[in-house]
């Protein structure tokens, strides 16, 4: 039942946006009403494993360098995290967007957004899916030769 209203949202947002008519995107950089079931309904949107996670979603954003969130209206569509020493290095973690705003210059803005907060790090770390890595580039990222992503996980 819960896909099928999710189905239904996606949707009459598409008929929206194909109509015209714009959406209330904001962007915040903190944490108020970002809750564990909005943060699941956006992680499963994108079919991350982590979404089957909420409570610890909600911890591992609380306990991130910084946010931005991305809202139409009251709904979160998107988030993007940072782990960082605040001088050498940022990480970002998370970046995702719910697949019926994708598209849309939604994730540039909130990628330009991190970028521009941490210029001052020397280096600028993600990892990217493959069907993701023209969006980075885009962005100013880049493969690093010799190197590899290596993960001790439960959840790749």
């Amino acid at each position: 039942m819960k896909y099928r209203a999710l189905y239904q949202e996606h949707h009459k947002r598409q008929i929206l946006m194909k109509a015209g008519i714009k959406m209330s995107i904001r962007y915040t950089s903190n944490l108020e009403g970002i809750t564990k079931e909005a943060l699941q309904e956006l992680f499963l949107s994108v079919e991350w494993e982590s979404g089957k996670y909420p409570n610890e979603l909600l911890q591992a954003i609380k306990g991130s360098h910084s946010i931005v969130a991305t809202w139409d209206g009251d709904k979160l569509i998107g988030i993007s995290n940072a782990l960082s020493d605040g001088v050498f290095t940022v990480y970002f973690h998370y970046m995702l967007i719910n697949p019926s705003y994708q598209g849309k210059g939604i994730g540039k803005k909130m990628m330009d957004t991190m970028l521009d907060r941490y210029k001052g790090c020397k280096t600028k770390v993600l990892i990217s899916y493959q069907s993701a890595m023209d969006f980075y580039h885009k962005c100013g990222f880049s493969k690093e030769d010799g190197a590899m992503p290596m993960f001790i996980s439960e959840l790749v």
